[in-house]
């Protein structure tokens, strides 16, 4: 047997998938898993597939056709570095090392820094799509030198998913952009997520049951809401445990791997405001409070959560409150990856960002073709509730959107997300903000100087406030 096109080290769910999609293009592919009855028993569930089983590193690497290219999957942190390390005195110098997880992209940085350093190339890919998107077709976003890129084109093109006819990858750009992005990603897709909880449980309140649901989501997926989130939560309701909705057997307790508080630390550090995004990490921490809710719901009052609304008109009205805050969501994450990708030097492209998230990835939906197309348009566009069609439907769902909050806060029914995003929305559109206030606070206790409408900007102005202290 010849050697082996790639090879992939983390035979989990993704890996495995990956390492089949990658066969399926016509690519022999070399397999490893630190236990060794992983790949024994992957390799021998497929035996009409052109993979070649390692039982050490070094039989793995032997394996690869030169220059190497081995994708690494595996826990992102500690894990990452473990294998890299143990694969250097392995390699020979131009080999490829991809690390295809969830990294922080200050790690692949420093990683693309080390390699280099050393002679081999590297490249820091975010992957999104779960296991079906591995394995079918996920969205991938590589960063990394361009000619690192050009050898693994071919690869990477072959196995991304296709959207109108084009692959769901390209070169995102140098040393960390590539995890960047993805990790932005993963923080549009906290904000989507909750939001489509907020719409749950205004509607549990209004008296839907779960089948009643799976049919609003289906409905609302056959629209302009179509995307893969909207698609799995009609599925979700469908779903049945000895006759029980199984939505209703679940606890109500929320996991996160980290992306979403990178997201949020690394929005502070660029002063870029993602309140949908930071609503939805909150209510994710808020949900793992499981018995310190239940205690206090016994003490703290407050409305009975119950909504008097006639289901089809809310149906309409809440539709619009998702989809507007949704819009909120990714204008937030597409802002934030301007700012960095210009603080870096990145040169980052939203319209081709926008274009692969349409396909194979979690926050894959149908709107997504008119994001992409707005910044093709307009590439400075400023925000992307400043584009004619996003601006057209803000407006059109202005109303319904602060009925549906308003109905939630007075049925006291929290709703973060949804009114972070309106509260975004109603601040980026105000000309006078009540800040001059806060810089009057500001100057009183601190001298810390104040500009004033009367006067040129960049003038700095002090008073001399009364003492109040005594």
């Amino acid at each position: 047997m010849s050697n082996s096109d790639f090879g992939l080290i983390g035979l989990a769910v993704m890996g495995q998938n990956l390492v089949l999609n990658v066969e399926s293009r016509g690519f022999q592919v070399s397999v490893y898993n630190r236990t060794t009855t992983v790949t024994d028993e992957f390799v021998a569930k497929h035996p009409d597939k052109k993979l070649v089983g390692a039982k050490s590193l070094e039989e793995f690497v032997q394996s690869l056709a030169s220059p190497r290219k081995v994708m690494i999957m595996v826990k992102a942190g500690g894990p990452v570095d473990a294998v890299i390390e143990s694969l250097i005195p392995l390699l020979d110098k131009g080999d490829i090392i991809i690390d295809g997880g969830n990294s922080l992209y200050t790690d692949t940085e420093r990683r693309d820094k080390w390699l280099s350093d050393l002679g081999f190339r590297f490249i820091g890919a975010g992957v999104s799509g779960g296991e079906e998107g591995a394995r079918k077709g996920p969205s991938i976003m590589p960063g990394g030198p361009a000619s690192t890129w050009e050898v693994m084109k071919p690869i990477f093109e072959s196995i991304a998913a296709k959207a109108e006819g084009e692959p769901c990858v390209f070169h995102i750009g140098p040393g960390g952009a590539g995890h960047y992005v993805k990790m932005i990603h993963n923080g549009i897709e906290y904000g989507d997520m909750q939001l489509i909880c907020e719409a749950y449980n205004i509607f549990k309140a209004a008296g839907f049951t779960p089948d009643e649901l799976a049919e609003v989501f289906t409905d609302w997926n056959d629209g302009d809401l179509e995307s893969y989130l909207i698609q799995i939560t009609a599925e979700i309701f469908k779903q049945k445990d000895k006759k029980k909705p199984l939505v209703d057997l679940i606890l109500d307790t929320a996991g996160q791997k980290g992306t979403g508080k990178w997201t949020l630390i690394n929005a502070v550090e660029n002063a870029v405001v993602i309140s949908t995004i930071n609503a939805a990490v909150e209510a994710r921490i808020l949900s793992s409070m499981k018995d310190k809710r239940v205690a206090a719901s016994k003490i703290l009052q407050g409305p009975k959560p119950e909504i008097d609304v006639k289901k089809k008109k809310l149906v309409k009205k809440v539709h619009d409150a998702l989809f507007a805050s949704k819009i909120i969501s990714y204008a937030q994450g597409l802002d934030l990856i301007a700012s960095m990708g210009a603080e870096k030097g990145w040169d980052l492209n939203l319209a081709k960002i926008a274009a692969i998230w349409r396909g194979g990835c979690i926050i894959r939906a149908r709107f997504l073709n008119d994001i992409t197309e707005a910044y093709r348009t307009n590439p400075k566009l400023e925000n992307l509730m400043l584009a004619p069609f996003f601006t057209d439907l803000l407006n059109g769902f202005q109303e319904n959107w602060r009925e549906v909050i308003s109905i939630a806060t007075l049925a006291g029914i929290p709703v973060p997300a949804f009114s972070a995003s309106l509260g975004y929305y109603d601040s980026y559109r105000s000309a006078v903000l009540p800040a001059n206030l806060l810089q009057a606070q500001r100057d009183f206790f601190g001298a810390h100087t104040y500009e004033r409408t009367d006067k040129p900007r960049g003038e700095m102005f002090h008073t001399d406030w009364p003492d109040v202290i005594g």
